[in-house]
């Protein structure tokens, strides 16, 4: 049976035809090659699943015996679908690098809270605690992963970006199987734990929610760059574990998809306003001094200001984002970007140093949130304690 997550109409079966069946069975669909590593994890010693994965993803498991199940998985990750072009794949990521702090703030104020607003989408980042417990390092590892994607080669088998990817595909399974496992999942209502239906969403949110994003706030994105964007997220969906049949080829398809999936959930529920609370908040409990925090709390209006901007009132208002009056602080923010456009576009030596900039700062984000941890990606053992009755 369909999840009641999913809200299915005459409506919608009018507007999306057989891709409603589609995405309806892609709810009850796990990712049995992750799953099955997860288990062979439990037969083997202590951290040795984890150390043979490591191994095999860093190209240091040549002659090492595998388990069967970590051998499949690595093998599965390393044939390349024949419909990727590396060409594409490796010159896509420029696009966000050279957003610098602006692909940042796209992501932490449209994509992530996009993604809180599933109010079926949401149960296994909310029942791991992840976010809420753990806000800085959460948000700090996904900006690790998006931008290790993006760096040119990085994506090849044994690429750094691989290697997030895969790790994350990994702790995507472990949280399924602890989810399954809790005694507190309800799949009649919401399904398998981290599906393919939400696979789906979760590569939406980094590609067409991203280009949106990106285009309100002002950056220019030419029709190649947008292609070419849209395909190095079908591949990283894939790695993720998503089925590519289930991940159109065009971002026109991948709005259609988008729109699907928009329509057939509900609407944000208390879950999706506490992590969108956990992300908006997480300075202040990362914030070190007096002054940071302060820091943090003078700039919140300004983040308030261009999440509704990004998502719309309403979204926004369903994710109990205050509306903020700033007056003209989101079309100064355009004017200047579209001057810095204008002065990118005069030369291909300006597009080098506007992508080396914003690839600097997404880096010293990231050291600066990490503190100097590296972001290992880690499964996670346990899921985050009930709620007090």
């Amino acid at each position: 049976m369909t999840p009641s997550r999913f809200l299915d109409t005459p409506q919608v079966r009018a507007l999306h035809g057989a891709r409603v069946d589609e995405l309806g069975a892609a709810l009850s669909q796990g990712d049995p090659l992750a799953d099955a590593v997860v288990l062979a994890f439990r037969e083997l010693p202590p951290g040795e699943g984890w150390a043979q994965v490591r191994r095999g993803l860093e190209g240091r498991g040549a002659g090492a015996t595998l388990h069967p199940a970590v051998g499949a998985f690595l093998e599965h990750a390393a044939a390349t679908p024949a419909w990727v072009d590396w060409e594409v794949v490796d010159r896509a990521g420029a696009l966000l690098l050279r957003a610098g702090p602006l692909g940042g703030l796209v992501l932490s104020l449209s994509s992530l809270p996009w993604g809180y607003a599933s109010p079926a989408g949401n149960k296994p980042l909310a029942l791991s605690g992840r976010l809420t417990e753990q806000a800085p390092r959460r948000l700090m590892e996904t900006a690790r992963f998006v931008h290790a994607v993006c760096v040119p080669g990085a994506l090849h088998p044994g690429g750094d970006g691989a290697q997030v990817t895969l790790k994350v595909r990994l702790m995507h399974a472990q949280v399924r199987r602890l989810a399954w496992e809790s005694g507190r999942w309800d799949a009649a209502a919401w399904g398998t734990p981290i599906n393919q239906h939400d696979l789906v969403a979760t590569t939406l949110l980094f590609s067409v929610v991203v280009l949106d994003g990106l285009r309100k706030l002002g950056l220019r994105v030419g029709p190649r760059e947008a292609a070419d964007y849209v395909h190095l997220w079908r591949y990283v969906g894939w790695l993720m574990g998503a089925d590519a049949a289930l991940l159109p080829s065009t971002e026109a398809g991948l709005l259609q998809v988008a729109d699907l999936i928009l329509v057939t959930q509900g609407a944000p529920d208390a879950d999706s306003r506490a992590l969108t609370a956990a992300l908006l908040t997480f300075g202040l409990k990362s914030a070190r001094t007096a002054w940071e925090r302060r820091r943090v709390e003078l700039t919140l209006p300004f983040s308030h200001a261009v999440a509704h901007h990004l998502l719309g009132h309403r979204m926004a208002d369903g994710l109990g984002i205050p509306r903020a009056s700033l007056g003209p602080v989101v079309p100064l923010l355009r004017r200047t970007l579209r001057v810095a456009e204008t002065v990118r576009g005069l030369s291909s030596r300006a597009h080098r140093l506007a992508v080396a900039r914003g690839d600097r700062a997404w880096r010293e984000l990231i050291e600066e949130g990490l503190r100097g941890a590296p972001a290992e990606f880690h499964p996670p053992t346990r899921l985050a304690r009930p709620p007090a009755a």
